[in-house]
């Protein structure tokens, strides 16, 4: 058994991966995966439908899934539909998550009200919008980050309130019994410019693509405003009529029109826009197998078989985590890849983007070393940098989109491919070293497996990860500078940012100077790494929350809390490290001072 396991755990997990990567075909009739390849303008960047509905569920309501009030679970292109063509009962649907008693407090609502007491219907917040919208007005005068729990809430959930109202009016006016009869009649088309107007400024997304058939974004318009002004149906888009019946076809529960209006709208659209098909086809199978959420999965599986291996069957055990954390290395590297394919971008765009680089460049280091030193402790420390880092992307992903478009100053490939990918491999390289003097520390106080030459490959290792740390850390810091003084004038301006990078170059070179002059031992050494974390924490998340410099993206009260409470956790771990050395020689034996 012992032999085979590392076999049969690979066999297990490559079945796994198989699975969340092959096409899901459709539970019911309706080809709702087709209509989820169908391509739209939103956030300044072509993207299909099932992008549309699963970015909009997880910012409204922290998930994808929805609950239908007669308990039957939603698919995010079944809710999208709903919502487009059948407000009234998307009104319903619970998918507005509020966390404040105070908040629903403006509602008459309790927790008991709600699906597992956060999540309500428009339809339960209809009656107290007006009160919603004058606190939201009395809090946006104040700074973020002075803002009460309650202003911030009231801000938020007004704006998903908005944000869910645009969307509704995006493909027709709402709650229309027959749209397609109403575009196709000339007096009705003209009767209802002012709603066509109204559409036009309110609407969220660009449906309908250029008649022209230029491949150009910028072409491409909503309904409401292709609508306006037009005096007869012959001038209707062809978009704006396969909407319209495709919405009828859904209200009528009628499958064969669906699809059939679907597959005719596809081939409109494959001539002119192949390009767009093609992508947002791509997108749309990328997000339904979501290659990152499996490689989460696979990181946690990896992270508990390397710890049990300093417990049994060191060799067996450390062999198939290792082979985990490959494959979860693989999956992440395909799901990054896909990413710059459909931005056309480098890796590192947004902080979302950067937490699954930094993972992937410490996975990638940690496959190295445990290649180098079979101890199972590289694994560990990957698989956990690679399961934290997924988690904080998942949570940065609940703002919107993750590949929105870049602004001006920073649309450039050139630099994203060497001053961002080289300083976030710094960043990637002081974690590894953390998390590494961090298993040190744990191991040598809690356990008795810290013995001279685990201690002595895991000092090796540190230092040398700080080394490479070091490197990396100066040279995309002074990239940066030289972007800088491209885009604004100035090689340096002591911005937060800028100060955050220099940190991190010094703080690892004070490691690698108490390191040379033998101030500092192995324990001294780790303590030191630990706190790295710390420093490079605070340049990646805290700067941006200060609200100052060309840098900043805002105070988030989520990441604030998370910060802190990670420099705790920190600062606890390096007071385990000053725990007096007597004591670790005698929980461990003399070989792990």
């Amino acid at each position: 058994m012992k032999t085979y396991f590392p076999l049969f755990v690979l066999l297990l997990a490559l079945t796994v991966v198989a699975g969340s990567l092959a096409p899901r075909p459709d539970a019911g009739e309706f080809a709702l995966a087709r209509f989820g390849r169908l391509p739209v303008l939103a956030d300044g960047r072509i993207k299909p439908m099932a992008t549309i509905a699963r970015t909009s569920l997880l910012m409204l309501q922290g998930r994808q899934r929805v609950i239908a009030p007669e308990g039957s679970r939603l698919t995010p292109e079944e809710w999208l539909l709903d919502l487009f063509f059948e407000g009234s009962k998307a009104d319903t649907e619970r998918i507005f998550r509020i966390d404040s008693p105070d908040v629903l407090l403006l509602f008459n609502l309790s927790p008991a009200d709600g699906e597992g007491g956060t999540r309500f219907s428009f339809h339960q917040l209809e009656a107290g919008l007006d009160e919603l919208d004058r606190q939201a007005r009395l809090a946006e005068p104040v700074e973020n980050a002075a803002r009460t729990s309650f202003q911030r809430a009231v801000v938020e959930l007004r704006e998903h309130v908005a944000y869910y109202d645009r969307l509704k009016f995006s493909l027709q006016p709402p709650d229309r019994a027959d749209f397609a009869a109403e575009i196709a009649d000339a007096d009705r088309l003209r009767a209802e410019q002012t709603a066509f107007a109204s559409m036009d400024t309110y609407s969220l997304l660009r449906a309908v693509p250029p008649l022209s058939g230029v491949p150009d974004p910028a072409l491409w318009q909503n309904v409401g405003h292709a609508l306006h002004a037009v005096t007869g149906p012959a001038e209707v888009p062809p978009a704006v009529r396969a909407y319209a019946v495709l919405g009828q076809a859904w209200r009528d529960r009628s499958p064969a029109a669906f699809n059939a209006v679907l597959g005719t709208y596809e081939a409109q659209l494959a001539d002119p826009f192949p390009d767009a098909i093609r992508r947002a086809r791509f997108e749309a199978a990328f997000d339904r197998a979501e290659p990152f959420i499996t490689s989460l999965y696979l990181y946690v599986a990896a992270f508990l078989l390397a710890a049990l291996s300093w417990l049994v069957w060191p060799e067996e055990l450390g062999r198939a985590a290792f082979r985990l954390m490959a494959l979860a290395f693989l999956l992440a590297t395909a799901g990054i890849a896909a990413r710059m394919w459909l931005e056309a971008r480098p890796p590192v765009t947004n902080l979302y983007s950067s937490a699954l680089f930094i993972g992937w460049g410490s996975v990638g280091l940690c496959l190295i070393l445990e290649r180098m030193n079979r101890n199972g402790v590289a694994s560990a420390a990957g698989s956990l940098i690679g399961f934290s880092t997924l988690i904080i992307a998942h949570h940065l992903s609940l703002s919107g989109d993750t590949m929105e478009m870049m602004r001006a100053v920073l649309d450039s490939n050139f630099w994203l491919s060497t001053h961002v990918v080289t300083v976030t491999t710094g960043y990637a390289a002081t974690f590894l070293a953390g998390f590494l003097a961090i298993i040190y520390i744990v191991r040598g106080v809690f356990t008795r497996s810290l013995d001279a030459r685990t201690a002595d490959a895991l000092a090796r290792m540190v230092y040398g990860i700080v080394c490479f740390a070091t490197l990396f850390s100066f040279v995309g810091t002074m990239l940066g500078g030289i972007w800088a003084d491209q885009s604004w004038g100035r090689f340096w301006g002591w911005d937060p940012k800028e100060n955050g990078a220099l940190l991190i170059v010094i703080w690892n070179a004070v490691i690698l100077h108490c390191r040379w002059g033998g101030l500092v031992r192995q324990r001294g050494l780790m303590a030191l790494a630990v706190f790295g974390n710390i420093v490079t924490a605070w340049s990646w998340f805290g700067t941006n929350m200060l609200g100052v410099g060309l840098h900043s993206y805002g105070f988030t009260n989520a990441a604030f809390h998370g910060l802190i409470l990670f420099v705790g956790c920190q600062l606890a771990v390096i007071a385990l490290a000053a725990i007096p050395r007597a004591r670790w020689r005698s929980r461990n034996g003399p070989a792990a001072a």
